[in-house]
């Protein structure tokens, strides 16, 4: 890598979803020694930072919104960051995590907290983040800057994808995946 190629500030982070897109980023293998010639990861699962920075490059999301804690970080992140990419079709659809919809809050509350609890049939108060009123994906809170489908999203399509936004270049997306794949 040339020296004077200044690396892109890269976060990623896994809100309401099942982790299996950011399991498809280390699928990459290899690549992943590619890409990290290009990036450095400031904030991410697979590090220890503790805060979201600023002056971020591009964050990759993976993950639907569902609790007020969820809201307050993609804000906080779009405000950090140049670009966004929604990663997977949670993150750009609510997928499975916003099936909650489909019964409401109170329902989904009343099921976890009460039906199905043996000891201690209270609603968290303190700990656990305040659902939303409906899981939505993260289009409808903030600028998403690029979409990349996929249930999970393949390991070769985040890098392709990775590999065109470094190369700033266009990439047509569906040749690479779908939704649901």
């Amino acid at each position: 890598m040339n020296d004077s190629l200044k690396k892109i500030r890269l976060a990623t982070i896994w809100l309401d979803g099942c982790s299996g897109c950011h399991m498809s980023i280390l699928d990459m293998d290899e690549k992943l020694v590619e890409i990290a010639e290009f990036v450095d990861v400031v904030y991410s699962p697979y590090v220890d930072a503790k805060e979201f920075p600023e002056g971020v490059d591009l964050t990759i999301v993976e993950g639907a919104l569902s609790t007020d804690h969820d809201l307050e970080m993609i804000k906080k992140i779009r405000k950090n960051s140049k670009l966004i990419l929604a990663l997977g079709d949670c993150a750009i659809t609510g997928n499975i995590s916003a099936m909650k919809n489909l019964y409401g809050k109170e329902a989904v509350l009343q099921r976890g907290y009460f039906e199905l609890a043996d000891l201690n049939k209270e609603y968290p108060s303190k700990t656990v983040p305040k659902l939303l009123e409906r899981v939505i994906p993260l289009h409808e809170a903030i600028k998403v800057d690029y979409f990349l489908p996929g249930c999970p999203t393949p390991a070769d399509a985040i890098y392709e994808m990775l590999k065109a936004l470094i190369e700033g270049r266009e990439i047509n997306v569906h040749e690479l995946t779908r939704f649901g794949k």
